[in-house]
């Protein structure tokens, strides 16, 4: 160390203990599941599974079955935006007190809400809401405004709380209503983080829409559970196709929008 240097800082053990226990559970998870890999790899599991994904083959085209399946592709769609627009106003409304902007005692318990909403996965969350709204999409919908609240809600508020304090603080000084600073110089800040937080909810929601289909919530996934169920593996196949191209449409949709909005 060179004269007049300050000392270097103690190093701390404990990111080397938290990188060891991460190891450790890995290593503990592999020994702890049967996985039998070899079983995967036999001749006879690769003809089977050759002969199941052979049943899928040709697809099935016909006009009629081919119009029923875009209906679905809509109602699928339909239910990841409206789902994801419900979920960022209610996740803005929960993160205005979550980062503690409308005092100190709501901050806690707004969070704990925040983190059951997230916690709870949208099929659960659907499972629940079909016995209030029965079958159909507005289940789905529900249950996917629910669940990406809690995310969108957790997000939005740690993207308020690290932007900058001197801007509306500046304002407020100079006679501002606390509205107006905010809605002129701290959300201005958290904006392009907010709108890229919820474009990636929306791919999620696209995926996650088609799956709630299999517990009765509409679109393509109740679409794709009832042809799978009767072995209809042609007319499932026209219905997985569906779901890759809505999933491609929708990434490749918000990459551009995400390009647009950082430039």
């Amino acid at each position: 160390m060179k004269p007049g240097m300050p000392p270097p800082p103690p190093r701390s053990i404990g990111t080397p203990l938290l990188l060891l226990a991460l190891l450790l559970l890995v290593v503990a998870s592999f020994a702890s599941l049967p996985l039998q890999w070899a079983a995967f790899f036999t001749p006879e599991a690769i003809t089977s599974a050759g002969e199941f994904l052979a049943g899928f083959s040709p697809p099935e085209m016909a006009p009629a079955f081919l119009m029923k399946t875009l209906v679905a592709l809509w109602e699928t769609l339909a239910m990841s935006l409206v789902g994801t627009l419900l979920a960022v106003i209610g996740g803005l409304l929960l993160a205005l007190p979550g980062s503690g902007r409308l005092g100190a005692p709501l901050r806690v318990p707004v969070r704990v809400l925040l983190n059951v909403l997230r916690s709870i996965p949208e099929l659960v969350w659907a499972a629940l809401l079909l016995v209030a709204a029965g079958l159909g999409p507005l289940a789905g919908t529900l249950a996917l405004a629910a669940h990406t609240s809690g995310v969108l809600g957790r997000l939005f508020a740690d993207a308020l709380e690290n932007t900058e304090p001197q801007p509306e603080a500046a304002l407020r000084n100079n006679g501002a209503a606390p509205l107006a600073a905010f809605l002129y110089a701290t959300l201005p800040q958290a904006l392009p983080q907010m709108l890229s937080y919820s474009l990636y909810r929306w791919e999620n929601n696209i995926r996650a829409a088609a799956v709630l289909g299999v517990v009765g919530a509409g679109g393509l996934g109740q679409m794709l559970k009832y042809h799978l169920s009767l072995f209809q593996m042609q007319s499932a196949a026209t219905v997985v196709i569906a779901m890759l191209l809505l999933v491609a449409a929708v990434d490749a949709a918000s990459f551009a929008l995400r390009r647009a909005l950082t430039r």
